[in-house]
């Protein structure tokens, strides 16, 4: 029997490559998807896709949705709490992986596998130390398509949000940008591609400025405040 796992699904095209790549190598039994969802707006932490989007992905990948419902501004304290009693509870049905769509951000990696290996469980990271250019080709070749539903302004501006990417949104990027935004530039919606049974269906709402107080006084040399653009992406009501 193959050890149970569970996905860390953020919605994104880097977690459908590590999907893809999990479902492919055969070695792990993926019992779910676990994502993070803003409670009081019902809108996955960070890519601001609404839940009913989340649950059409589920739905066409084919496998149960595990949501972890976060307050608007949680502390770290909070986070913890949640995250603990969630995965204790994810163990007990005889998890004992946990797999992410993470790169190369080695702070994230450890701060994972120190929480996992609390709980006696073992962080997987499929995309680990890969070329995020080739990374993004590839995605792109194995007919996956996503669009950009959130850009932070520090890295890029209000255009981008919205958009599919594509080989000419990756030659537009500027050349500090990552082109997997490894580094939180942009984030994204996947809709289709070779793990789900159908696309995903949706309109393109409004693009939404929505800001953030910097945490840390060294981060406030250029302003106090993070900017973000948000596309809303609206659920086809013909379905």
């Amino acid at each position: 029997m193959k050890p149970k796992a569970l996905f860390n699904w953020s919605s994104g095209k880097d977690s459908a490559l590590g999907l893809y790549k999990t479902f492919k190598e055969e070695k792990l039994d993926i019992i779910g998807l676990l994502t993070s969802i803003n409670q009081e707006y019902q809108r996955i932490s960070m890519h601001g896709v609404h839940v009913s989007l989340l649950e059409e992905q589920a739905s066409s990948i084919g496998l149960p949705l595990i949501k972890m419902e976060l307050p608007k501004e949680p502390s770290m304290e909070q986070y913890r709490d949640i995250m603990n009693k969630t995965m204790n509870g994810i163990k007990s049905r005889g998890v004992t992986h946990s797999i992410f769509g993470d790169i190369f951000l080695e702070d994230l990696r450890k701060y994972r596998e120190d929480q996992l290996k609390s709980i006696g469980m073992e962080a997987v990271f499929p995309l680990w130390k890969k070329d995020t250019k080739k990374l993004i080709h590839e995605f792109l070749d194995l007919g996956f398509k996503t669009i950009v539903t959130c850009v932070n302004e520090t890295y890029l501006d209000k255009s981008f949000a919205g958009r599919i990417i594509d080989e000419n949104f990756i030659s537009d990027l500027p050349e500090n940008v990552d082109p997997c935004g490894e580094n939180g530039e942009f984030h994204t919606f996947t809709f289709d591609g070779p793990i789900f049974k159908t696309p995903i269906q949706f309109e393109i709402g409004d693009i939404v400025k929505k800001t953030y107080p910097k945490p840390n006084a060294e981060d406030h040399e250029n302003g106090d405040e993070y900017v973000f653009w948000f596309c809303d992406l609206i659920k086809n009501k013909t379905l």
